[in-house]
């Protein structure tokens, strides 16, 4: 399988990666066979790889309540050699390859240790908006008062910075913006990554998932 560049999709739960990652498939990136649950993530690699390393590591696979410490972390053997052999009979339609994982974030270094030259895409999203999302989604478990999600925020926050002070290739892009109508950050983010923008990337910037009435668009 001939992939030449690595994009790494991360972020707080509820902060619009799907959304974001949706986007950058439609402008050529290959994700593999992704979720069929709009999640826009490749269910091999998070339930093969992904969820057995952290439990092997002693920690939550969910990524909720008992979070990596990465000091902690160990580094597994041929982590880059076990996810491209998970998409091997995957369908491939592009040179730019994408994964995409809120627990990307948690587990950075081996990511970094694994894809050295790979640009990760950092996706932000105010914390009280993810706080009351988190809330109202049935799926979100492990944790219940508002401060306790909000110091899980926090802990995703933490490392965010952790990887923008060790010097990824990173880019950090808020998509409220452009459930507002600004899509700046995304056609500078296309460019940055090196894919060829295509209007229908649109199609995925939601407002509805913001609470927003959805807006007619034109580009």
């Amino acid at each position: 399988m001939a992939i030449r560049r690595e994009i790494l999709v991360t972020g707080c739960p509820r902060s619009g990666a799907s959304m974001i990652t949706a986007a950058l498939t439609a402008c050529g990136a290959f994700g593999g066979e992704m979720s069929k649950r709009g999640m826009y993530s490749n269910d091999r690699i998070r339930e093969e790889l992904m969820k057995p390393y952290l439990l092997q590591a002693g920690y939550d696979p969910d990524g909720i309540t008992k979070l990596p410490v990465t000091d902690d972390l160990f580094i597994p053997h041929n982590w880059n050699r076990r996810v491209y052999e998970t998409l091997e009979h995957q369908e491939d339609t592009g040179d730019t390859w994408i994964y995409k994982d809120a627990r990307v974030a948690l587990t950075w270094p081996i990511w970094e240790h694994a894809f050295p030259n790979a640009k990760w895409v950092i996706v932000r999203r105010r914390t009280g908006d993810i706080v009351q999302s988190c809330m109202k989604t049935g799926y979100m478990t492990g944790r219940s008062t508002e401060d306790e999600w909000k110091e899980w925020v926090r802990e995703h926050n933490n490392k965010f910075v952790e990887m923008i002070d060790h010097g990824l290739n990173c880019k950090v892009i808020w998509p409220e913006r452009m459930v507002h109508g600004d899509y700046q950050q995304l056609y500078e983010l296309c460019e940055w990554l090196g894919l060829e923008w295509n209007k229908d990337a649109l199609n995925f910037i939601e407002p509805l998932l913001w609470g927003h009435k959805q807006k007619e668009r034109s580009i």
